[in-house]
């Protein structure tokens, strides 16, 4: 059973910088299409980032330029670098795997995806 478990999250003032890990047991990470979601208080939940075993790497239009996805084969650990962090980034974060999601073309859609964590909280206060 794949198992992501995200940790880093926090608050921060706006223009601030936090960066997202997620574990993955019973499988490793180099093998599957790895993403990062994001769901806010009455919003649906939404693609952020993904990167391919090849660690091709996707965003989407609202985080370009201020996050990294990156991968550590070896710790087995997704990453999500967060730089200039805006109030409209707070959400819980959660992180997803898939073996096929980074090739379907519907990455930023939850449903793509079979293996999600707990989520991690992310506040950013103006």
């Amino acid at each position: 059973q794949v198992q992501p478990v995200e940790s880093g999250g926090g608050s921060v003032q706006a223009g601030g910088s936090l960066r997202l890990s997620c574990v993955v047991s019973g499988s490793t990470v180099m093998n599957y299409c790895m993403g990062w979601f994001r769901q806010a208080p009455g919003k649906e939940r939404e693609g952020v980032a993904v990167i391919d075993r090849y660690g091709n790497a996707d965003y989407a239009d609202s985080v370009k330029g201020r996050f990294t996805i990156s991968k550590d084969n070896a710790m087995n650990t997704l990453f999500l670098q967060m730089h200039s962090l805006k109030s409209e980034d707070t959400a819980l974060y959660y992180c997803a795997a898939d073996m096929y999601a980074c090739y379907s073309g519907s990455w930023r859609f939850p449903v793509a995806f079979r293996y999600w964590g707990q989520g991690t909280q992310v506040t950013v206060s103006s």
